[in-house]
């Protein structure tokens, strides 16, 4: 039985040897590679706050904080106006309805003064982490991703999947 199955394992090898990353040597690297995913999180790209006075808390940031702040941009495919800060390392991102079907005037109403909304992390391949989180059974909210404030695709992750978090992911 053992002398059968080296010219499989073998042939196997060869196989993904070929048709794999130059990095399969071994049936170990083989392996390896089989569990190892296709993509991989980035960094931390924006926490996004829902706020009920837009003028108000960009002002808050610009002129007593001191950091730069974007033009307010709306989204209506989003339901939203936007306003970036950048913080340097990372920003945060000013959320306020646009619209009565707003995802977000429903936030301000459960949550008057505003608050953390979400947070977004970007990824090398968002079709891929689409598809594993799938297979994981972590639902996503959008059948396909859609083009975000960064004019780069996004989708978001249901936050009783995610430790009561909304969680945006973003193509890097």
């Amino acid at each position: 039985m053992a002398a059968l199955s080296r010219p499989l394992t073998a042939g196997l090898l060869n196989w993904l040897q070929k048709r794999a990353a130059p990095t399969v040597r071994t049936l170990a690297d083989a392996a390896s590679l089989a569990q190892k995913s296709l993509w991989k999180l980035g960094r931390l790209n924006h926490v996004a706050i829902a706020v009920p006075n837009l003028e108000k808390a960009t002002s808050l940031y610009r002129d007593v904080l001191g950091a730069q702040v974007s033009k307010m941009v709306p989204l209506p495919e989003h339901g939203v106006y936007t306003v970036f800060v950048d913080l340097g390392n990372t920003k945060l991102e000013l959320l306020h309805p646009l619209g009565e079907n707003s995802p977000i005037a429903g936030f301000l109403k459960k949550n008057k003064e505003g608050g953390m909304h979400h947070i977004c992390i970007e990824v090398n391949s968002i079709t891929d982490a689409i598809a594993e989180l799938k297979e994981k059974k972590i639902r996503v909210l959008s059948e396909e991703p859609r083009i975000g404030a960064h004019g780069k695709l996004v989708v978001f992750l249901h936050p009783k999947d995610c430790n009561g978090v909304l969680v945006e992911l973003e193509q890097a």
